[in-house]
């Protein structure tokens, strides 16, 4: 029988089970390997500032990351898809929208948040993946499934809760009002025509928002207006009032 005081020997499964400084064991192989993969995104995104998007290769983003390509290719299917990644997920955390019970701050903050990671060292994987996208598909749908389509979605909440408070009509295309906002940084930020900046981006904000509200509650009008002289008839048709008005006056002359 042993004794309490000896030392007691290790089971086989305590070996195999790994512990960290605090005694506390982990799970093999996943801490592991999601540092891999954190450090793949992080030397995508630093290669791609120094370089174009065509002189980029998995080769080069495995060996600056301290992997081999096997390890790059069990995460992503191609390059296109890496380097969208590896932007997304360094702008995720600043490009969530707030809820401060705006719909114009909020949609204003959000894109000056874009404004800001445009105008960083950033802003060169931005326009790398849109020029290179022109001429590989893939790398363009890439960027529309993995960037685009999250914020989108994250946007849509956010001018629905708009629609909710009334600063938005409930008939909004959503699509095209966010291809409005949106497009006129992209048109500014590709094209440099004129400065991108805070101001132009209140002014885009104030001329598409409250535009569209404008017009939203002037087309609700015409909606009721048709609605109620459906419901009174013919009888009380612009025209027949008119026509009654006249023939009164005429009687009382």
């Amino acid at each position: 029988m042993l004794s309490w005081g000896m030392a007691q020997t290790p089971s086989a499964a305590e070996k195999r089970s790994p512990e960290n400084n605090n005694g506390a064991k982990r799970l093999p192989g996943r801490p592991r390997s999601e540092q891999a993969r954190q450090a793949i995104l992080r030397s995508t995104s630093r290669l791609l500032q120094r370089t174009g998007f065509a002189e980029l290769s998995i080769e080069a983003i495995a060996a600056h990351a301290g992997v081999g390509k096997a390890t790059v290719y069990r995460w992503w299917p191609d390059k296109g898809a890496l380097v969208v990644d590896a932007f997304a997920s360094s702008a995720e955390e600043e490009l969530h929208f707030p809820d401060s019970g705006s719909v114009y701050k909020d949609m204003s903050r959000q894109m000056n948040q874009f404004l800001t990671i445009l105008r960083s060292r950033r802003g060169r994987i931005v326009s790398a993946v849109i020029a290179g996208g022109q001429s590989d598909p893939g790398l363009i749908q890439a960027f529309r499934e993995r960037f685009l389509r999250p914020r989108r979605q994250e946007a849509y909440r956010t001018l629905r809760r708009g629609m909710e408070r009334g600063e938005l009509p409930r008939n909004l295309d959503l699509d095209l009002l966010l291809d409005v906002l949106y497009g006129a940084i992209y048109m500014r930020f590709l094209i440099r025509h004129d400065q991108l900046s805070e101001e132009y981006i209140a002014d885009v904000c104030r001329l598409v928002l409250k535009g569209a509200a404008k017009s939203g509650h002037h087309l609700l009008r015409l909606t009721r207006r048709k609605r109620s002289a459906a419901r009174e008839g013919p009888a009380f048709s612009p025209a027949v009032v008119a026509a009654r008005t006249k023939a009164d006056s005429a009687l009382r002359s």
